[in-house]
């Protein structure tokens, strides 16, 4: 297998615009409402676990990676009810 190189990896936007793409055809012309609301419940609850996982449950090295701190970070958790130590290792 070969090494990746950052010529490889596609920014995350892409993924981001490709989903929403996808969304915007399923609604068949229709309106959504709320989408700012829909997206971040949709999108915060993932990137939360994904950046627990990373840092093996480690908070307070998540909250510096997403540039939150650490009481916001706990908020978050809390409002999405996400167990930060479902995420440790």
């Amino acid at each position: 297998m070969s090494a990746l190189r950052s010529s490889d990896i596609k920014p995350l936007g892409h993924s981001v615009q490709d989903s929403l793409d996808d969304f915007f055809r399923t609604l068949n012309g229709h309106a959504p409402k709320n989408l700012y609301d829909l997206f971040l419940d949709q999108v915060e609850p993932p990137l939360l676990q994904a950046t627990l996982r990373y840092c093996y449950g480690n908070q307070s090295r998540a909250a510096e990676m997403l540039g939150l701190n650490r009481a916001t970070l706990r908020k978050k958790l809390k409002q999405y009810n996400i167990n930060p130590d479902a995420h440790k290792i």
